[in-house]
């Protein structure tokens, strides 16, 4: 939500990088709608930094299966989530083990498959594990949510899920291949935060304004799938009580700051990918209130940026970045990275590094890989790893990225 204390700071905020010789903008392409304009300062092509950050890349590991997600174990190795199906524990070496077994079956069609993957926050004990997927279902297959153990043979490198349950199943079913989401992230109170798309085509993407639907929306439950007591619209007849916001598109990034609050970056049409900081029962807009062109080129619905009903992202990218993947910063490998959101970007192909203050984006940098990063982390080395992926040749790739010093 963009309050008046926010927009006095961020105009000062900008006002001030303004009069330096050093301004400059991470986005220097011209944007697909010209005629739109950013509500409040720095809502969109931000300041980058007054000193680029210096960075060393390394491949931690290479030829793995296309992958959609990534996640760090307590032992240092890594859980990774492939589109096609398929979950492997990949050494710190960078090895890929055996597929883990038990994995139910995805619907790999389209942009569907094996989506986000992230530990209990009681891991250590319980040795659970949460994945979202697109599940293939009578009629279509729509954003599934499951939990299961994950066991693990050290001895043989191999490993399991055991007691797979579907604790949650975004409905309306419905047969198309396109934003599925998805991210989970876990509250600080246990609560799981599930990002899910509108499945894009024009008769589905309206219901991102309608309750009764669970397309285009952030879900809040808890860990056996079931809505939390306070959602804001448990007690509204005829609402999904799981519910936390609506009026999203395709929501492929999501973490939290350093307060416990949920972000998320989504995936807009021909410009317009928004930051927001999803709040209880506020309306994000989408498809009536929207940044950005449809890819034919004509304005989304009646082409507006601004509704009273609806929130504003607090920043916009035109030219998209086309999200996927993204974590905030708090480790000692970059100190000027500190209370940043570090988002993958497919189409500009590298790291998207957004520097809050007061809420409020107050630089953007850029740091190419040139590859599409599907996923970000960071890792207990407090360096940067990013997921990237070839659709076209099936594989991605594990690069780490720390400080050039």
């Amino acid at each position: 939500m963009i309050r008046a204390a926010h927009l006095l700071t961020s105009t000062l905020l900008t006002s001030a990088l303004l009069a330096g010789s050093a301004y400059a903008q991470a986005e220097t392409a011209p944007p697909n709608a010209p005629d739109q304009k950013p509500v409040f300062a720095a809502q969109t092509r931000a300041p980058t930094p007054a000193q680029a950050t210096a960075v060393t890349q390394e491949i931690v590991a290479e030829g793995l299966p296309q992958l959609w997600s990534m996640e760090f174990l307590p032992d240092g190795r890594m859980l990774v989530a492939a589109k096609a199906g398929a979950m492997h524990i990949v050494s710190e070496a960078g090895k890929a083990g055996p597929e883990v077994t038990g994995v139910p079956e995805v619907d790999r069609d389209g942009q569907g498959g094996l989506l986000d993957v992230a530990l209990a926050p009681d891991f250590e004990a319980s040795g659970l594990i949460y994945f979202s997927f697109s599940e293939p279902r009578d009629g279509g297959n729509a954003t599934s949510v499951a939990s299961a153990k994950l066991v693990k043979d050290l001895a043989n490198n191999t490993a399991a899920l055991e007691d797979v349950k579907v604790i949650f199943q975004q409905m309306p079913t419905y047969d198309g291949d396109k934003h599925f989401g998805s991210r989970l992230v876990f509250g600080p109170e246990g609560e799981l935060y599930v990002t899910v798309g509108e499945r894009s085509d024009v008769e589905t993407r309206i219901q991102a304004q309608d309750i009764a639907s669970g397309l285009g929306k952030v879900f809040r439950i808890d860990a056996a799938g079931a809505a939390l007591a306070d959602n804001p619209f448990v007690n509204q007849a005829g609402a999904l009580p799981e519910i936390w916001s609506l009026g999203h598109r395709n929501m492929q990034a999501a973490a939290l700051d350093g307060e416990g609050r949920l972000w998320t970056v989504e995936h807009g049409p021909k410009g317009g990918d928004e930051l927001n900081r999803p709040e209880a029962g506020k309306n994000y807009g989408w498809p009536e209130v929207t940044y950005g062109i449809d890819y034919s080129g004509a304005p989304i619905g009646e082409g507006i940026t601004e509704k009273a009903a609806t929130e504003q992202p607090v920043y916009y990218w035109d030219p998209v970045i086309a999200p996927s993947g993204m974590a905030f910063y708090d480790g000692d490998e970059f100190p000027a990275w500190d209370n940043s959101f570090l988002i993958g970007g497919l189409v500009s192909r590298g790291l998207v590094v957004v520097h809050l203050e007061n809420d409020q984006v107050a630089t953007e940098e850029r740091i190419p890989l040139d590859a599409r990063v599907r996923d970000v982390k960071v890792g207990p080395d407090g360096a940067v790893y990013a997921v990237t992926e070839d659709p076209e040749a099936g594989t991605s790739q594990i690069i780490r990225v720390s400080s050039g010093a």
